[in-house]
């Protein structure tokens, strides 16, 4: 997305301009396209308008589910778990990101593997187990070596895994 202006060094979410995500969730309105809808579900998600997104993002999966393909289900299901996490429900994004990790990989679909491991090690990250998610950004680095991606994408990986070491260093040395 166009509109991360980086990520933030403690919580690894997304830096975004409210007011940028404002605007553009009023230019999507109600269209009804499975990229618009995955948008606007993004955009409330980084908005915090959680009571808005987990509804729509249920919705989305749905509608993916009918009209789209199967990676279009699971890009939905991955956006789904991503909300999950942000109202604290770490157990239930974790489980949706295995089934869409074993999915991705089952497939060979290296970018959307790397999509779905990424947004499983923030789960992690965010719920305290600093080793799985430094485990799952490994595999999200070397994923995205393998489709090429570019030197700001495994940068921002290079740095969150960076970030996990120091979390449990310094968890290491409180205890």
């Amino acid at each position: 997305m166009g509109m991360i202006k980086g990520y933030d060094a403690d919580t690894l979410r997304e830096i975004v301009d409210p007011g940028e995500c404002t605007t553009r969730l009023a230019e999507l309105g109600d269209q009804r396209s499975l990229p618009a809808m995955l948008e606007r579900v993004w955009l409330l998600k980084v908005l915090e308008r959680l009571d808005e997104a987990l509804p729509l993002s249920e919705q989305v999966v749905r509608h993916a589910r009918m009209a789209g393909t199967r990676k279009d289900v699971l890009r939905a299901r991955v956006l789904h778990a991503t909300v999950q996490q942000r109202r604290g429900a770490h157990p239930a994004a974790v489980a949706e990101l295995n089934a869409c990790t074993e999915e991705a990989d089952g497939q060979e679909w290296a970018a959307l593997s790397a999509f779905a491991h990424q947004h499983r090690a923030k789960v992690h990250f965010e719920a305290g187990d600093y080793a799985a998610a430094r485990a799952d950004f490994t595999r999200t680095l070397f994923l995205r070596q393998q489709t090429g991606a570019s030197d700001q994408q495994l940068e921002s990986v290079l740095h969150a895994i960076e970030t996990c070491d120091r979390r449990r260093t310094t968890d290491a040395v409180a205890s």
